[in-house]
């Protein structure tokens, strides 16, 4: 049964629900997917071409990957994720996918809807998440078949769109449909609240019986009793509270409370965008998101004959913004921190057959420097720092030399990151980090958790997921949705042995 009837608001209900999912994106989704009875299994048949795995896929080819051992499937593979479950989920999904791209995935999906585990994903935009607001032509840094979720090949959605597939790799307005339509085509739409807010997590305060005896004087609709066994001294785990507000068509908010055992965050890192924290920076024309470059070209703002745009940054979405800049001819100072050789950069982890694009932005800032002869419409500034932005369109800009200089520049585009917005728990969620001491952030500071349940460290029955956690493909995220679900299987099979128990012993 599914939680919610379409277009149900939130604030209309008060929910009891074994799992809440804040975060809509591929991870959520993913994680949905598998938590509505989708199972795993050794496909007929299917040969996996690392004989070790292979074998013990066989020992357990008539039970779903969910209900087997993860920690024993996944020891000793090795790969691109730090995460040995994610390694295996890839591994199942695309075998050799860093050698071959047309090796087949030795999976065989079940849909075993007495497997459901009655679940909500609350999100801000449609299924897809952050991908809805990725605007621009710009290419997927990731093949089409590593963007691609469980049951579904994209190119098999391609073809129901016309899309003609020059290449290996869409854009993310084809990506963010896809993620649309899975929802729908999966049937997992019910599981789904859009257009949601959340703004705060809290445990219960009051204890777990006046907890359970309020909630089943007001409950209207509770999905517990069939998943999630209570005892009668109360629920066998905290409960969480979510609170928050959905708006709805006329632009108002509706308040919602729910009660849940356990919280995802899956949330991912767009969210909030890294600051340089240096003066001037709060000014009209310093923008920290390529769309406000592309609003400002498509306005007239910026064009060819304006002073030069300076990009800050050395990744992906700084290297977006040059190629941006180069396709209309305005010119740009590109300034990064990082020495053009530090193996840290990621032009150095692309194959240059696969980002041709991205490698000529590698190739501008190796030789197009400012200590080389001028250079029309580019210009890198490698291991240096902007000082602060100034009322009269300047940048102070200080060189590798340590020379500050002065540069007339139309905007600037501050392009080094994002954190995510996690304003909803005690401390922005920082006591779940690595570093407790510092903000949460995907690559400096990911939320800390057991590698093969996805459990957080240091909080019972809260889940992290996806780039929150370090794992900022999609390719590896799917990784999470096996975890989290195989933890929640074998708990719901323990808790309903020790309820079967105690009811013999009274019997």
């Amino acid at each position: 049964m599914p939680l919610l009837e379409e277009n149900t608001l939130l604030g209309n209900l008060s929910i009891n629900v074994p799992v809440t999912i804040i975060g809509n994106g591929p991870s959520g989704i993913c994680l949905s997917y598998l938590l509505s009875g989708y199972r795993p299994y050794m496909a007929p048949g299917a040969v996996h071409p690392n004989p070790v795995l292979h074998n013990k896929l066989e020992e357990g080819r008539h039970f779903s990957v969910v209900d087997q051992d993860l920690e024993y499937l996944s020891e000793g593979l090795e790969g691109r994720s730090s995460n040995p479950v994610a390694l295996l989920f890839d591994t199942l999904l695309h075998p050799d996918a860093d050698i071959r791209f047309d090796y087949p995935s030795v999976l065989q999906w079940k849909l075993e809807k007495h497997k459901n585990i009655p679940h909500l994903v609350l999100g801000k935009d449609p299924p897809g998440g952050a991908w809805h607001v990725m605007k621009g032509s710009m290419l997927t840094i990731s093949l089409d078949s590593w963007m691609e979720l469980p049951g579904l090949k994209l190119k098999d959605w391609t073809k129901s769109k016309w899309r003609n597939l020059m290449n290996d790799r869409a854009t993310p307005e084809e990506i963010a449909s896809y993620y649309k339509d899975y929802v729908k085509i999966m049937g997992l739409q019910k599981n789904f609240v859009s257009n949601t807010w959340v703004t705060s997590v809290s445990k219960c305060q009051q204890d777990q019986e006046n907890v359970k005896d309020k909630m089943l004087k007001n409950i209207k609709k509770d999905v517990t009793t069939q998943q999630l066994p209570v005892t009668e001294n109360g629920p066998a785990h905290t409960l969480w509270e979510v609170r928050g507000y959905q708006r709805i068509g006329d632009g108002s908010h509706v308040p919602f409370c729910l009660f849940t055992e356990n919280v995802v965050l899956a949330t991912g890192t767009y969210d909030l965008p890294a600051k340089l924290g240096i003066e001037g920076e709060d000014l009209p024309f310093v923008f920290h998101s390529i769309s406000a470059f592309e609003s400002a070209i498509k306005s007239c703002k910026v064009n060819q004959l304006s002073d030069p745009v300076v990009i800050v940054g050395a990744g992906l979405t700084a290297a977006d913004a040059v190629l941006c800049a180069y396709h209309h001819k305005i010119p740009v100072i590109h300034t990064f921190r990082r020495n053009v050789t530090d193996p840290g950069l990621i032009f150095k982890q692309l194959p240059k057959k696969l980002y041709p694009e991205y490698h000529k932005v590698y190739r501008k800032m190796c030789k197009q420097s400012h200590t080389t002869m001028s250079h029309p419409n580019y210009t890198s500034f490698p291991e240096s720092r902007i000082i602060s932005f100034q009322p009269d369109m300047k940048c102070i800009l200080q060189s590798v030399s340590g020379e500050n200089i002065a540069l007339n520049i139309s905007m600037a585009l501050v392009l080094i990151g994002t954190y995510p917005n996690l304003s909803f728990l005690k401390e922005h969620g920082k006591y779940l980090g690595t570093d407790p001491s510092k903000p949460i952030s995907c690559k400096r500071n990911p939320i800390e958790v057991d590698p093969y349940t996805f459990e957080c460290t240091n909080e019972a029955s809260f889940f992290g997921m996806g780039p929150l956690i370090g794992d900022n493909f999609v390719r590896f995220l799917k990784g999470g949705a096996l975890g989290i679900t195989s933890c929640l299987v074998k708990r719901l099979k323990k808790k309903t042995q020790l309820i079967s128990e105690i009811g013999n012993d009274k019997g």
